[in-house]
């Protein structure tokens, strides 16, 4: 008798507190007309890649908001779990496993998005997904973009640079690889490592990508009127 292949459960989990010291109301902020919350709810839908869509969110008003666009938003997130200072590992973890014991089964796949990381491609989520599901091996896929720029790090005057080959100066073309992880935008992890806190695992496969609008991230007033125009600017011009 021929094996079947059990189908991997897959769930998309947004974190959306309702607190927020940069921005006030942040995940409700409009760009184009549409609040933030929407647009990570609205590209897992359209992506079609997900058993489950949860809004992990403190605020009765975000969880309202959500629910209106088809989001899942059963209960609110304990309030230890919404400070300013919870890491977004902390509140994966507590959110895979609170939406797991509700609906009495685990997932395989877990997908985190952002609603501040609202310039991303449908594509990408698919091919996050798939890159788990089609490969036994790797743990992790997301979008990075190719960079070229020299990081220092220290303190009190003293500092040094990152790697050692930032200490020459070269042409974009020429430099070595060097990546910006985007996982606010995409990631797609097994379940096993958001299970132990961790949001990225050992081995992952790249979507290397050049979308520049995707470096937009809303944290002020000033971001959020340039990822308004910018959203205006793609839906004229391609369709976004």
């Amino acid at each position: 008798m021929k094996n079947i292949k059990k189908k991997s459960k897959v769930i998309c989990i947004i974190p959306a507190r309702g607190g927020s010291k940069g921005l006030k109301n942040k995940n409700l902020r409009k760009v184009c007309n549409k609040p933030l919350i929407y647009y990570p709810i609205s590209d897992a839908l359209k992506s079609n890649s997900f058993d489950y869509i949860f809004v992990s969110t403190d605020s009765k008003s975000i969880s309202k908001v959500s629910k209106k666009y088809g989001a899942s938003v059963p209960f609110l997130r304990p309030k230890k779990f919404a400070k300013d200072f919870t890491s977004t590992e902390e509140t994966l973890k507590n959110a895979l496993l609170s939406i797991e014991k509700h609906v009495g089964y685990e997932f395989d796949i877990c997908v985190y998005l952002t609603a501040n990381r609202i310039f991303r491609k449908i594509e990408w989520i698919k091919t996050a997904v798939n890159n788990l599901i089609n490969d036994n091996k790797i743990d992790s896929s997301f979008p990075v973009q190719k960079i070229y720029a020299h990081f220092w790090h220290g303190k009190k005057n003293k500092y040094k640079l990152v790697l050692p080959w930032m200490k020459n100066y070269t042409s974009r073309q020429l430099a070595p690889n060097f990546f910006r992880e985007d996982t606010g935008l995409v990631c797609a992890t097994k379940a096993k490592f958001w299970r132990k806190g961790k949001r990225v695992g050992k081995k992952v496969k790249f979507i290397i990508h050049d979308f520049n609008f995707s470096e937009i991230d809303i944290h002020s007033k000033e971001d959020l009127f340039i990822a308004d125009m910018a959203m205006k600017y793609l839906h004229k011009k391609i369709k976004f």
